[in-house]
């Protein structure tokens, strides 16, 4: 990292402190566990406490924002505050790399999009991608941070929960091209109405120009907006059409091209073809296209399909929002499936005030279908259940039994699908 050791320098000579000439950074962590030789260890709040063993393993330079009384090595740097310094660092280096940053944030399906548009970018580019969830004002100047000199393109994951948020994480990244994915229901419990949510997340487009922005063009927030739009609609740019639902994944057209991808629901063919896109405005043919898509790897827990004790899960269980829920069932509805079908629906959190009516509109929507079962889990989707006093909702009051319900069903496949917080994976443990 000869780039960021200069830019590290340059940072801290501003500062009236004097690295050793010698200093050569290898590689940046927030983990004391991770710490190799060379490493850079910038301890965050908890972090301070592991000042020790990061030397210990082998440290080059330590920045913390705590007294170290009983540390007086010349390599362990005291700021005030250090999630800044991260922040300032990642800044600075970003601006001395040739690289393109792609920026994505929207209520659902980042994640997805994400893994869609570094799949198909990264056939030919050497390209790195948000790792896990780090995509907040720690984990986004971390990935940045963990670029080497000769990387092409980083596609990172913008997330937020109030206003401000995204305007921060810009600046930090200065992206050459904006991806949003749609306007939902994320966070209301902070931003209180989708206007704020579209506030929120369009403080992006402030970095970015309209020609190197991709909307989700049939999201009515973005009618207004500039930009290259993607949907179903005909007023489009690129049209997604011929949809085709099979157990392995789905095909569908966009433009008259048909691809596939090995993962179900129309909401995915829409996250795809935003890598499709990006694929196309960086010159890559159709065929390396199609062919990324094929080998696409998707974080764990997006309609991931799992087969233990001889029942199929759909593990959807990362998070959730009224909009991912009721698109989720729509998907599992349509899937071509010979089980019987039934869904386990969390709650979904931070929805605010309305948050029972939300709810109950997931659940009305599941009564839509013609599932086996519908079991229901946590205090939020009981109250709600309650007042649409349907009997073929269940509630559960704990994960076991409903594992127990599930394995008393014959040849059954299970939606999962509810808020980390619920964490309805341990239901297929």
């Amino acid at each position: 990292m000869k780039t960021f050791t200069e830019v590290l320098i340059s940072y801290f000579r501003k500062l009236d402190y004097k690295l050793t000439e010698n200093v050569f950074i290898t590689n940046v962590q927030m983990d004391s566990k991770k710490v190799t030789k060379g490493s850079l260890f910038i301890a965050i709040n908890n972090g301070n406490n592991y000042v020790d063993e990061a030397l210990k393993r082998g440290a080059e330079i330590v920045i913390c924002d705590r007294d170290i009384k009983e540390l007086t090595f010349s390599n362990v740097i005291k700021v005030e505050n250090s999630i800044e310094t991260l922040q300032e660092l990642a800044k600075m280096y970003r601006q001395r790399l040739k690289i393109k940053v792609v920026a994505i944030t929207g209520s659902e399906g980042k994640t997805t999009t994400k893994d869609f548009i570094f799949g198909v970018l990264s056939k030919r580019y050497k390209a790195k991608k948000t790792l896990g969830n780090h995509n907040n004002h720690i984990g986004l100047p971390f990935t940045l941070l963990q670029l080497q000199d000769d990387d092409e393109m980083v596609v990172l994951e913008m997330g937020m929960s109030n206003l401000g948020e995204i305007d921060l994480l810009s600046k930090i990244a200065a992206p050459d091209y904006a991806v949003i994915t749609n306007i939902g229901d994320s966070h209301l419990e902070f931003l209180k109405n989708r206007d704020n949510v579209f506030k929120a997340k369009t403080e992006l487009l402030k970095y970015v120009s309209s020609e190197n922005t991709l909307l989700y063009g049939d999201d009515p927030y973005f009618k207004s907006l500039e930009g290259i739009k993607i949907g179903f609609k005909e007023q489009n740019d690129y049209i997604i059409n011929s949809e085709k639902d099979d157990y392995e994944g789905i095909s569908f057209n966009l433009n008259k091209e048909t691809y596939f991808i090995p993962l179900n629901g129309s909401y995915n063919a829409i996250n795809s073809s935003f890598g499709i896109v990006l694929g196309k405005i960086f010159d890559m043919s159709y065929p390396e296209i199609r062919e990324s898509l094929k080998n696409i790897e998707i974080t764990g827990m997006r309609f991931e399909k799992i087969i233990k004790d001889e029942v199929l899960y759909i593990n959807d269980a990362y998070n959730a929002s009224p909009v991912s829920m009721k698109m989720a069932l729509k998907a599992f509805s349509s899937l071509p499936l010979d089980r019987n079908k039934v869904v386990v629906l969390g709650d979904a959190l931070e929805l605010g005030e309305k948050e029972i009516e939300y709810h109950k509109e997931v659940l009305l929507e599941a009564l839509e279908h013609d599932f086996y079962k519908i079991f229901v889990y946590g205090e939020r989707m009981k109250k709600a259940s309650e007042i649409l006093n349907d009997s073929r909702i269940i509630c559960f009051e704990n994960k076991n039994t409903i594992k127990d319900s599930i394995r008393n069903i014959k040849n059954v496949g299970v939606l999962l699908k509810g808020s980390r917080g619920m964490k309805l994976e341990e239901i297929i443990m």
